[in-house]
């Protein structure tokens, strides 16, 4: 497996994440995705000195997100030839990828896992992914038979114009793992403007 540092992955990586066509087609008007309010973002310092000790690599199979409902497959994704992160196919509305040139979740560093918000039909993987709350555990299968649960620290949403490459996907010193899909405004003009990351560290593993 080729591995490439953790921030050559670019910005525009995670625009495509969600269509939001469906949010236009709803005769009543569809329900935006909940956004993370601001104190979401403030990391609790006692629960970030609580961490596990770093797994042997190992490719995921499956991540679950019991506090919003998430079950999904996992699928590897590369980079585009622009150097951005490819996604999910859109047609599959339960299904995520992860970043598999890079770190596999339960590992030290920075692992990413990226899913569409929406597709044409309606919500998606991620959908509910802005309404996370500290504290909030994320499971992850992986292909040895472990399974890496993962505490989250922190929800943020940041405008397309303004994503912090190093805070999201720079190298850890421990294992953590960054969730990542479309939100912020939407326009019908350009479509989601922004993206909601989940920002999550190794507390256990079986």
């Amino acid at each position: 497996m080729r591995r490439i540092g953790d921030t050559a992955i670019a910005a525009v990586t995670v625009v495509a994440l969600g269509s939001g066509v469906w949010l236009l087609g709803g005769s009543a008007g569809a329900p935006a995705p909940p956004q993370p309010p601001a104190a979401e973002g403030r990391p609790d310092p006692n629960g970030q000195r609580l961490s596990a000790p770093a797994l042997p690599p190992s490719p995921p199979l499956r991540i679950r997100i019991p506090a919003i409902g998430v079950n999904a497959p996992l699928m590897g994704l590369a980079l585009t030839r622009t150097g951005s992160l490819d996604v999910p196919p859109p047609g599959n509305k339960n299904l995520a990828g992860w970043y598999e040139a890079g770190t596999t979740p339960g590992e030290t560093g920075t692992a990413i896992v990226a899913g569409h918000v929406d597709n044409a039909q309606g919500p998606a993987v991620f959908y509910d992914l802005g309404a996370l709350k500290r504290g909030a555990v994320i499971e992850v299968d992986r292909r040895d038979g472990s399974v890496a649960y993962f505490t989250v620290d922190a929800v943020e949403v940041y405008a397309a114009d303004d994503f912090p490459d190093k805070k999201v996907y720079g190298a850890a010193d421990r294992p953590e793992l960054r969730v990542i899909t479309c939100g912020g405004g939407y326009s019908r003009s350009t479509g989601y403007q922004g993206n909601v990351v989940v920002f999550a560290h190794l507390t256990g593993s079986r």
